[in-house]
């Protein structure tokens, strides 16, 4: 298990296009847009690969049968050498590596209903991962909200992106502000002028945008959240974007606020919380 140079990252261009599952974070890595870390079996003719999003999101994938890699990464994966201090969440691809980790990590996988103490550290946590598809239809019914008067809604600009606080917040997703207000959009719900809640682009590729979201806490319960949502994804209908939804799937709040803004199930998939 090897970190990879940057300037080695087109080797993965090629593997990653295989993945069937949403990668737009991966894409953001090996397409350098954001600085992250890959791992890879072999520097000169990698097979297997992991790759690390600063947020704390991760991909495996490639060859399955990679001894050595294997036995490496379930150290990495344990943190055994105390090498970080957070959580990576990871999804694998292709399913043959759900076989495959269930018995490299054996007694240290616990799904997360039977955490029962809270470990973070020594196992390896199976949640599920949600993605959803977009329904422009249902989105359109679903579409009967109106803005307070006490409240607008405008474009996420420099102030508000460097005094957004939160957990999900642009910030986790973009090098700089400069490179969110260049390459990103966003829509801040301002309330008695107070940011309340912004919706933003997580990744963009192609014709596709992955939505983040955060509400500040004592605006949270009033509704914010689908309306600065339903800023953004109306900007992905007039650019053809499609707006692209994925959660745990015991993040209850983002699973019902995605279907009150037309979102559909797509699949579901194991995501390992890999130890701090």
């Amino acid at each position: 298990m090897k970190l990879l140079d940057k300037k080695f990252y087109g080797r993965l261009t090629n593997p990653l296009k295989q993945v069937k599952i949403n990668n737009l974070f991966a894409r953001s890595v090996i397409e350098k847009k954001i600085s992250g870390q890959v791992f890879v079996d072999n520097i000169e003719n990698p097979k297997t690969f992991y790759v690390v999003h600063p947020y704390g999101m991760s991909l495996l994938f490639g060859d399955t049968q990679n001894t050595d890699f294997n036995k490496k990464f379930l150290n990495y994966s344990l943190n055994t050498n105390k090498i970080r201090d957070k959580y990576e969440w990871m999804q694998a691809y292709p399913s043959d590596w759900d076989k495959v980790l269930s018995e490299l990590y054996s007694n240290n996988l616990i799904k997360v209903a039977e955490n029962k103490e809270n470990k973070e550290s020594g196992i390896i946590e199976l949640n599920t991962r949600i993605n959803f598809k977009f329904n422009r239809e249902k989105y359109i019914l679903k579409k009967k909200m109106i803005l307070p008067q006490t409240c607008t809604i405008v474009q996420t600009d420099k102030k508000i992106y460097n005094e957004m606080i939160g957990y999900v917040i642009p910030s986790g997703f973009w090098d700089s502000v400069d490179d969110f207000i260049n390459n990103g959009i966003g829509f801040s719900l301002l309330c008695n002028k107070k940011i309340a809640t912004t919706a933003y682009s997580a990744f963009i590729h192609d014709n596709k945008l992955e939505l983040g979201i955060e509400t500040i806490p004592e605006f949270r319960g009033k509704g914010f959240a689908q309306l600065a949502c339903s800023a953004l994804i109306d900007y992905c209908i007039r650019k053809d974007y499609e707006p692209i939804w994925a959660c745990r799937l015991e993040n209850i709040g983002s699973y019902k606020l995605a279907e009150k803004l037309g979102f559909e199930v797509s699949n579901e998939i194991p995501f390992y919380r890999l130890s701090k």
